[in-house]
């Protein structure tokens, strides 16, 4: 393991703890936002729109499972986890390997992914696709396919100031992801949570980008 993953792994660990002893101290930690009176739309405050993390996910086997019979379905806590995200206006984006043949821009790409996972989607809700906007990233060429960098290049770049973080659940990506300067999450490890907790999602963005 090279040392800026040593790092990010490590304030990841630490500002987990952190935010699990903020969880267990205050239960509605993990509360929605407040809502403005009126027209019960979720709200942003300042402060929010001033931390501005992003959150970039993989997709197959971290939001998303494919079954045996090819059927794709939400992995346990993940429809969950983008509501409470969406909750707190935190941005959300995906950052997966598709063929580059599927268009020649990322809307392109992007269409036809949303495709491909509605065609063969199993549940009662479909996948949040509304959530992500236009920060769905694909590759443009098959040399861009993770784990080469571009991707989350791309990403960074797109993000401007903004703390980004990156959850997947193979260690290759999170150390790619860590290396070019991502808050990395391993999602699927025993005796840790699903996903990194919103609460800590939004302390990382209050602290300034190294």
């Amino acid at each position: 393991m090279n040392s800026s993953v040593s790092k990010g792994s490590a304030w990841a660990i630490l500002a987990l703890g952190a935010a699990l002893v903020s969880t267990a101290l205050d239960p509605t930690a993990s509360a929605a936002a407040p809502r403005e009176a009126g027209d019960g739309t979720a709200t942003v405050t300042t402060a929010r729109q001033q931390a501005c993390p992003v959150v970039y996910f993989d997709l197959g086997e971290t939001l998303v499972h494919t079954a045996d019979d090819g059927s794709i379905t939400y992995r346990p806590g993940a429809a969950a986890y983008l509501r409470a995200l969406r909750a707190r206006g935190i941005p959300v984006g995906l950052i997966t390997n598709v063929p580059s043949s599927w268009g020649s821009t990322d809307a392109e790409r992007a269409a036809r992914l949303r495709q491909e996972v509605d065609s063969t989607w199993k549940g009662s809700a479909p996948f949040a696709w509304q959530d992500f906007g236009d920060r769905v990233l694909t590759p443009r060429t098959e040399a861009e396919r993770k784990p080469a960098p571009a991707l989350w290049q791309r990403a960074k770049a797109g993000s401007g100031h903004c703390r980004v973080v990156y959850q997947a659940e193979t260690t290759e990506e999170v150390s790619v992801a860590a290396s070019l300067g991502f808050v990395p999450y391993q999602v699927g490890r025993p005796h840790r949570p699903a996903f990194l907790p919103v609460g800590l999602v939004e302390l990382l963005g209050r602290r300034a980008p190294a």
